[in-house]
């Protein structure tokens, strides 16, 4: 079973509490585009495409998820 605490920090709101935290939020999306767009002009449309598309905004939204539930 998972902790209950540890649950609730999963699905707790974590804003991003100073202005170092917002810009690290920051950085991330903006690598994450950076990458999108690279992936975009440079490999082939089709499913593999749209797949490291979505793997990428899924990697964005995990490294920001670690930041804001990050207590440092």
């Amino acid at each position: 079973m998972i902790d209950p605490a540890d649950l609730q920090n999963r699905f707790d709101f974590h804003p991003a509490t100073d202005e170092e935290k917002r810009n690290a939020h920051t950085s991330v999306r903006v690598a994450a585009y950076e990458l999108a767009q690279f992936v975009n002009v440079k490999v082939p449309d089709g499913r593999e495409k749209a797949t490291a598309i979505t793997k990428i905004e899924e990697a964005m939204f995990w490294a920001n998820a670690a930041l804001a539930r990050s207590n440092g």
